[in-house]
């Protein structure tokens, strides 16, 4: 049994190790924002895709781009547009008139990266072209299914401001998003600092300083361990409380399903692996809960008006509960 804990112990170091280097590759181009680089790694880490939330400027698209040249993978960048088509991003079948037979050519969305840029920008048409490829992992073209390459992530990027010529995301899109991240200004601090790197990088290209941490072998490995994180049956209890809530709170209209569960535990599991540790604790949970939830609840129409946020509910939710100790 030591020989077990010990040895688990050891792959735990070789992941926080793994997690360091990709921090650091990335704090070499950007300044702050902490929070969303610690979450997008942790989505990597638990299978899951991550919608990224915020005001031009940013960093959004820079961040995304940085964490994939991190990992020695396949990367694509799609830009979303009202006029993008469905075969725009999985691909089309052309013919072939040595075989006379069509051949399917992939489309830029088989990678195992891909940055989805301004993802609100698509009709629902093109939108639901995600939805099979990011919960099942395998896209169904004219009958047939073709497999994506593992790891497979998406990374999706959308502008909260700017609503001219923009479409809300169906609700079962957003619920196969791990992770909803609000990016939000940098401090006064932080600014400065952005403005003295980019100052002492001079003609140097930004991705041109990262070098690849893991590669997608060593991804896939790291997956399979954190499967394997400890969670106590107290902890799961308090996740499916938690989620209950949601659905019988008086200020939301929708709430949470069970897939908003699994992304609980599975986010949590990473968290504690990146702490360096074999087990959950109820910070990882609570640590991961307003990511998780933020797009998944839909909040009743009177306390819209009032302006209360779902993160403000999420808030009231933990604070009624008890934390398990």
């Amino acid at each position: 049994m030591e020989e077990q804990i010990f040895q688990q112990r050891t792959d735990l170091t070789a992941l926080n190790n793994a997690v360091l280097s990709i921090r650091n590759e990335i704090k070499k181009i950007i300044v702050g924002q902490d929070e969303m680089v610690k979450l997008i790694i942790a989505a990597l880490l638990a299978d899951g895709h991550v919608l990224i939330e915020g005001v031009p400027g940013v960093a959004k698209t820079l961040t995304a781009k940085l964490v994939a040249k991190s990992v020695n993978a396949g990367f694509s960048r799609i830009q979303f547009t009202p006029d993008l088509m469905p075969s725009d991003v999985l691909g089309t079948p052309v013919f072939n008139p040595r075989e006379a037979s069509f051949e399917f050519k992939k489309g830029p969305v088989f990678s195992n990266i891909v940055l989805v840029d301004e993802i609100n920008r698509a009709p629902a048409k093109t939108q639901s072209a995600l939805l099979e490829i990011m919960e099942e992992r395998q896209a169904t073209i004219d009958g047939k299914t073709y497999p994506m390459a593992q790891p497979f992530m998406v990374l999706a990027t959308q502008n909260p401001v700017e609503q001219e010529g923009t479409y809300r995301l169906p609700e079962a899109q957003l619920d196969r998003f791990l992770f909803k991240i609000i990016v939000p200004y940098p401090t006064e601090v932080e600014e400065l600092g952005i403005l003295t790197q980019f100052n002492s990088m001079g003609n140097t290209r930004a991705l041109d300083l990262i070098n690849p941490a893991l590669d997608a072998q060593q991804v896939a490995s790291l997956r399979q361990q954190i499967k394997t994180q400890l969670i106590e049956e107290k902890l799961l209890q308090f996740i499916a409380k938690l989620i209950h809530q949601t659905r019988n709170h008086k200020s939301i209209y929708l709430g949470a399903s069970p897939r908003a569960s699994l992304a609980i535990m599975n986010a949590s599991k990473a968290m504690a692996a990146m702490q360096g540790r074999d087990f959950v604790t109820p910070e990882d949970i609570l640590a991961v809960v307003p990511s998780v939830l933020r797009h998944r609840i839909i909040l009743s129409p009177d306390k819209e008006m009032e302006g209360i946020t779902e993160d403000d509910v999420i808030k009231q939710i933990i604070q009624g509960m008890d934390v398990p100790r």
